[in-house]
């Protein structure tokens, strides 16, 4: 599906260091082989080592695609910048709250009176940047609201303890987008805080932070991937949007769709054959192979991108809460941010091509 003018000489793309639909296609090698016949490089803000690193965070980059964390992509549509929703994803990653095992905690009801550990805002060097890298502060206060309703309670039947942000200067450098636990990933969760007796529970996500809590001793109060109900689950990841920029789309809307198409490709790759996917989620994720089997055993059934209606219902809760706790600069209509073209696109184009091929042309 070639431009026949002014192709851009890069095509961006970022995610979080967590399992996603454009990091397994990428790491196939499958993005990369779709954009060489056109001289397109495909390039990742994890790996380029420069400024443009803070467009992670921003995304005011025009020629980027952003597949992550939906507190930066709604924070950053909430700062004004004209990018556009184009799929979610829904991704199982092992969100738990972990007490000590003399704690006496066994269950969401036993969190009423107790002391909660809620991480401080982010220390960003780019002052704008700040509620939207608060990532340990949303991410915990969303676990706890979820496993609280999950009892009948709320935030109110429990007492929030802040305690320091440990991921500091987050967003200055490409290291710290590195998909590698030693580069920040399993900093963001305050374990010295609840061995040391400060607190009585954390929210801890992701393949990692189950490695740590291990090593730790610590043990699971509430395991949310459990709970029948997905909006008990919302949170920053869950679900997970890719956004671009409007500008490569009223440019280059043929890109973005070649773009989307190789990762549903890659999703279905991943449903057919879930077996397969332990060494590159080892490497996303930093997580042991114990860790990844259990973080991440539903992985295939929600890869998908899609804007189906039960989605962006859980979107729209997420909106809600992350503007009713101040990590929003305003709110917006959820409807004016989403732009179905390019997944249908997507979905036409690869109904129209053989499913033997995993490579477009």
């Amino acid at each position: 599906m070639p431009e026949a003018h002014n192709q851009p000489e890069t095509i961006w793309f970022t995610r979080c260091p967590v399992p996603t639909a454009t990091g397994i296609a990428y790491k196939l090698g499958w993005l990369t082989e779709a954009f060489a016949g056109d001289g397109i490089a495909l390039r990742t803000l994890q790996e380029s080592g420069s400024d443009l690193a803070r467009h992670h965070y921003d995304h005011g980059l025009p020629t980027l695609i952003r597949e992550g964390g939906n507190m930066l992509a709604f924070g950053a549509r909430a700062q004004g910048e004209p990018t556009r929703l184009i799929g979610l994803t829904w991704i199982e990653e092992s969100q738990l709250i972990l007490t000590r095992a003399d704690s006496g905690i066994f269950s969401a009801a036993d969190l009423k009176g107790k002391r909660l550990a809620l991480p401080g805002w982010s220390h960003n060097p780019i002052p704008s940047h700040v509620r939207g890298t608060s990532i340990a502060r949303g991410m915990s206060l969303a676990g706890y609201k979820g496993a609280l309703a999950s009892a009948g309670l709320t935030l109110d039947d429990v007492n929030l303890v802040e305690v320091p942000d440990r991921l500091r200067n987050i967003g200055g450098t490409g290291r710290d987008l590195q998909p590698r636990a030693d580069r920040g990933v399993n900093r963001l969760w305050p374990f010295a805080a609840l061995l040391s007796g400060e607190v009585d529970a954390i929210y801890v996500k992701g393949a990692a932070a189950l490695d740590q809590a291990r090593e730790a001793g610590l043990v699971v109060a509430v395991d949310l991937d459990a709970l029948p109900d997905r909006r008990f689950r919302v949170n920053n990841g869950t679900p997970r949007p890719i956004t671009v920029h409007q500008r490569l789309l009223d440019e280059h809307f043929d890109l973005v769709v070649r773009f989307l198409a190789v990762t549903l490709r890659a999703a279905d790759w991943v449903a057919a054959q879930p077996d397969r996917l332990r060494e590159i989620l080892e490497f996303e994720t930093a997580g042991s192979a114990e860790a990844v089997s259990h973080a991440y055993a539903r992985l295939h059934e929600g890869l998908r991108p899609t804007l189906d209606a039960d989605r962006l219902a859980l979107f729209e809760q997420q909106k809600k809460f992350l503007f009713t706790h101040g990590f929003l600069d305003a709110d917006f209509a959820l409807a004016d941010w989403i732009d179905t073209r390019p997944l249908q696109a997507a979905e036409a184009f690869n109904a129209s091509v053989p499913q033997s091929d995993p490579i477009l042309a």
